[in-house]
């Protein structure tokens, strides 16, 4: 690694620990990050986030982080990504082996795990394999919604919760058999806020759940 990219990297670590304590006096449940990318733009694809070298850098940093912070109360947690590790519950809970630390959890960003067809048509099977695999881990999740459109080669676009294809009834249940994780809202103009909130409560009140 080049001294400029170990500069910037040892800067971004210092960063995180420092976030990561900031949360633990704060007596916050997470704090939530995303792996990085090998790309020039920080969340960006490239070839090499999939490789197995830089598997074994998210687990060598996070591991750094943690052990310098030493969090006793909040958790620190990777993002779910589509072309970032982890971009699957098998490879978060792969991840969450091997970096072996108490204090690392999960963060669930489901729609961002849903980046092919098959996954879209088939979420509600998909995110109950994500909740029976990585639930004892889960600390925090993100409600969002995704749509499929119909023009080649495949489109996947981030939609308002209600507006997609994404079965919030399933989402809903396994959230509520965890212990009290909380379900987050994020990247909506604000005056839909309200909007995905009624909707998500709505459903919500339909399953019996309280929220």
């Amino acid at each position: 690694m080049a001294d400029a990219a170990v500069c910037i990297r040892n800067a971004a670590i210092e960063k995180c620990q420092a976030q990561l304590a900031l949360a633990d006096e704060v007596d916050a449940r997470c704090c939530v990050n995303i792996a990085g990318s090998c790309s020039e733009k920080w969340d960006g694809p490239h070839p090499d986030n999939f490789s197995s070298d830089t598997f074994d850098l998210i687990v060598e940093t996070v591991r750094t982080i943690i052990d310098a912070a030493k969090p006793t109360r909040s958790f620190y947690v990777l993002e779910t990504m589509p072309w970032i590790f982890p971009d699957s519950p098998e490879s978060y809970l792969k991840l969450v082996k091997a970096i072996n630390r108490q204090q690392f959890a999960v963060h669930l960003d489901p729609v961002n795990l849903i980046n092919c067809p098959r996954r879209y048509f088939n979420n509600s099977d998909f995110l109950q394999e994500c909740f029976r695999l990585l639930g004892p881990h889960i600390k925090s999740c993100h409600a969002k919604d995704i749509i499929l459109k119909d023009a080649l080669t495949v489109h996947l676009d981030e939609v308002r919760p209600g507006l997609g294809g994404l079965d919030y009834k399933t989402l809903l249940r396994c959230v509520n058999q965890l212990d009290d994780v909380p379900l987050m809202l994020e990247h909506l103009p604000d005056e839909d806020y309200p909007r995905a909130a009624e909707y998500i409560r709505k459903t919500a009140s339909g399953l019996d759940i309280l929220m």
